[in-house]
């Protein structure tokens, strides 16, 4: 296959966004792709621009970096050397969203560069070397100068291959968004399913009826300052779990073995509290024996380190990607009874929790859990019946959206592994 060189300033215009998070009066409303949707996504979709922050902006900033299919956004500035140089492809057509700052939109030429090939060959290790290398700045901030950025050299075989390598690995991606997608619904269901029975109380009755609005019978319940169903306890959460766990501590030479034990860890709860991929460490030290956990164990973060604490004293359940981790010093072992797992993992991600247990979180930079506030909290239990109902109910929720997990795992291994055999020609569509 036979590559051309290019600097990236002949193929493509490039434009520097400058659009922050604020609303600003007299501004034009838009929906912002900032710096982590740049950084954590290998297509930019509408399904994705749902979530998208609202912000505002000028019309000249708008006409510049509005983002439009076929365009490929790139990291420009970061606190860590890393973390620039990351990009993304726009997949779809937008209406308002445009590209906020620290970030670059790169419009490629379509009779020279695809931009789903562009944004391929910006993942490739040659690129990031040439990142490493022409990053300026140390200490508190990274950046991209502009001349970086224009001069970025740009291989490319034939329009044709182009196109053909790009829509490999796009496909792959598509993939693994529809799986991600898939993961969102279910996820949305149980959070259903969870509010329907333990908000508004309508699970099931003996008649399979709603329990409230079949005219169930409620009662105030002093302690909660609020009614619950007849026949219901409460409980403090420490009544209904084992002891609390806290993982592993770690130095940075017990990281270093990719073949050690997978230990979970603080990276692996995304903003919203979510389990996230491809942030697993692997641990080599000595491992007591109550600090190895299974697939759907339940750990809490007691660390934070974001502005507003989102994720402090939420839960995650460990994925079945392996048989067995470890988790961080970050972290916390939670092992309910019974069958409480499931009510108790959403109890735990219920917006009313979260404004409970973010008091007892100390610190200025990073944030730190008092865990006796997680135990000390107290909620309604549901009659036995109930509960083994719920978990039946969820369940089998939680393990598909594990194996899709697991799905994502595999196809972005694959993703990754083609990416560098089809850009230097040892691998061709033909034979894949």
């Amino acid at each position: 296959m036979e590559l051309k060189k290019y600097k990236l300033v002949d193929i493509a215009n490039i434009e520097i966004s400058g659009v922050d998070k604020k609303t600003t009066e007299g501004e034009i409303p838009v929906r912002l792709c900032n710096f982590v949707d740049v950084y954590r996504n290998w297509a930019i979709t509408k399904a994705k621009a749902e979530k998208f922050m609202v912000a505002s902006a000028k019309q000249m900033e708008i006409d510049k970096c509005a983002i439009s299919k076929g365009q490929v956004a790139i990291t420009k500035d970061s606190e860590t050397r890393d973390d620039i140089g990351l990009s993304t492809y726009i997949a779809d057509d937008f209406d308002d969203v445009v590209l906020g700052y620290h970030c670059a939109l790169i419009k490629p030429n379509p009779n020279i560069v695809d931009g789903k090939y562009l944004n391929a060959f910006m993942h490739t290790r040659y690129i990031q070397k040439y990142f490493e290398n022409n990053a300026s700045g140390s200490g508190q901030r990274y950046t991209l100068t502009n001349d970086t950025i224009n001069c970025i050299p740009v291989l490319l075989p034939s329009l044709k291959e182009q196109h053909t390598i790009g829509k490999v690995l796009s496909d792959l991606d598509r993939k693994i968004e529809l799986n991600r997608q898939i993961n969102d619904n279910l996820e949305a269901m149980a959070k259903q399913l969870y509010d329907y029975w333990f908000v508004q109380f309508d699970f099931p009755n003996e008649e399979g009826k709603p329990y409230k609005s079949s005219g169930g019978a409620m009662v105030w319940n002093e302690k909660l300052k609020r009614e619950i169903p007849q026949g219901w306890d409460i409980s403090d959460v420490k009544s209904l779990i084992g002891p609390i766990e806290r993982g592993v501590s770690y130095s940075s030479d017990e990281i270093l073995d990719t073949s050690a034990t997978p230990m979970i860890n603080l990276a692996c709860f995304s903003k919203s509290g979510d389990y996230r991929l491809g942030e697993m460490k692997f641990f080599s030290g000595n491992i007591p024996e109550a600090k190895l956990i299974s697939p759907m164990d339940m750990l809490i973060a007691c660390t934070d380190m974001t502005q507003g604490a989102d994720i402090i004293g939420r839960p995650i359940l460990a994925s079945n990607e392996f048989k067995q981790y470890t988790f961080s010093t970050d972290l916390a072992l939670v092992i309910p009874k019974g069958k409480l797992k499931m009510y108790l993992y959403y109890t735990l991600r219920t917006p009313f929790y979260h404004k409970y247990i973010r008091p007892f979180a100390s610190g200025t930079t990073v944030k730190h859990l008092n865990l006796i506030g997680v135990e000390n909290y107290v909620l309604p239990i549901p009659p036995m019946e109930i509960q083994s109902k719920f978990e039946d109910a969820i369940s089998p929720i939680k393990e598909q959206q594990s194996k899709n997990l697991n799905e994502i795992v595999a196809l972005t291994k694959q993703r990754d592994e083609l990416l560098p055999l089809l850009m230097n020609g040892q691998a061709s569509v033909v034979n894949i």
